[in-house]
């Protein structure tokens, strides 16, 4: 079989690297992603080759023909080529496994194509390309499982996961984002083995939880992995309910024709009190914890704008799509700053201090409520409620003054 046009051939640099590596003479291919989404007619977004060429001759190549090297994974065979316009192309050897521990593998470096294959995760993602000619290479049929759309462990489930434990989530992703009908010895492996993910780092399950929630399948799918316990070693706080408010939030998205978000998707998975401890847990950078714990507020009672007003724009849609309320309002909206200042009130007769806090709270309340309407109508707002202070102020003092007499 030959590859069809694809859009990584535009590349500029690429063929040129391609030859440096020896294409022309078998020791480079296009592997993994890049060939896999060329068939399967989706978009490519970066391109990695395989060369049998070790690291230190690939730097020496590349330095030799004026190409930027990084030696980004020495140990794992891996270089980076920068090419024009500073596009990285990833460049790794050909390996086998000398050793794995669920978590990280020693490798060696090889000169067979099928050996390398055999060390990866899918049948799909061990096809190769020659870039002269397109031919796809495929050893473990790939090429039928793309076409069935199946994800297959390549040999024996059971030993994949066992080589890296991220496979099992791996697994539900890739079928959430290519599969039809899901391959029923990898689900039972994976299910067999889901405690197995407890020995990974949160960083790592979180960011394929995260990929996954975006794709395509993202509902069915997590669903499945909630019904056969995957999760629950690690997340068990996602459970049935979860995965019915997930159902929920992405026909809202559907519906409100806004893009799916991997942290709003997220919250509705989790009961509003776990989201702390849970974006805590998978180490989440701090803005995605703060917005995880905001989204869980609630859409209130004062309307989108407002809400968007007090809590920002994006956590104002996330609340409004988990209670399956229409953000439109809110879409290209500028959220407004209140055009009065506290001196303004002290200007009308309201003494510095505390009351003024007070009475500018009054005046934004006030302001919200009518809708953000401009400055002419604030300040007639602010001289009401400058008027009322002025005659509270003036019913104390003259309370005060009896209470004297």
């Amino acid at each position: 079989m030959t590859i069809p046009p694809a859009r990584w051939d535009e590349f500029d640099g690429l063929a040129a690297l391609a030859r440096i590596l020896g294409a022309e003479q078998g020791d480079a291919r296009v592997v993994g992603g890049a060939v896999r989404d060329t068939l399967l007619g989706v978009p490519v977004a970066d391109v990695d080759l395989a060369t049998r060429h070790e690291p230190e001759a690939v730097m020496r190549l590349l330095g030799e023909a004026g190409i930027k090297a990084v030696p980004t994974g020495l140990a794992h065979g891996t270089v980076t080529a920068v090419l024009d316009g500073g596009r990285p192309v990833e460049v790794t050897t050909l390996r086998r496994d000398l050793s794995t521990d669920g978590r990280h593998a020693i490798v060696g470096f090889t000169s067979d194509w099928r050996e390398d294959a055999a060390r990866r995760d899918f049948t799909m993602n061990a096809l190769y390309a020659d870039p002269v000619t397109g031919a796809v290479t495929d050893f473990f049929g790939g090429l039928s499982d793309l076409a069935d759309r199946r994800v297959r462990f390549i040999g024996d489930p059971l030993q994949r996961i066992a080589e890296d434990h991220l496979r099992i989530l791996r697994f539900f992703r890739f079928h959430a984002r290519f599969g039809d009908a899901v391959d029923p010895e990898g689900l039972e492996a994976c299910t067999a083995r889901a405690r197995d993910l407890m020995a990974l780092s949160r960083e790592r399950i979180a960011g394929e939880l995260l990929k996954l929630l975006v794709t395509a399948s993202a509902v069915p799918v997590t669903k499945l992995m909630v019904e056969r316990g995957i999760l629950l070693p690690v997340i068990p706080e996602i459970d049935l309910d979860g995965a019915q408010r997930l159902a929920r939030l992405a026909a809202a998205e559907s519906a409100a024709d806004v893009a799916a978000d991997s942290i709003r998707r997220l919250a509705a998975l989790l009961p509003a009190e776990a989201a702390e401890s849970v974006g805590a847990r998978l180490k989440l950078s701090n803005a995605d914890r703060k917005r995880l714990q905001a989204a869980t507020g609630g859409p209130g009672d004062e309307g989108p704008l407002a809400l968007a007003y007090r809590v920002g724009i994006t956590s104002a849609v996330d609340r409004l799509l988990l209670a399956a309320e229409d953000p439109a309002p809110l879409i290209g909206w500028d959220v407004p700053r209140l055009p009065l200042s506290g001196g303004a009130l002290v200007s009308r007769g309201i003494n510095k201090g505390p009351a003024v806090a007070t009475a500018l709270k009054e005046v934004e309340r006030r302001w919200i409520a009518e809708g953000f309407p401009p400055s002419p109508r604030v300040n007639q707002i602010a001289d009401a409620v400058a008027a009322e202070v002025r005659e509270a102020n003036n019913v104390s003092a003259s309370e005060a003054s009896s209470g004297r007499a």
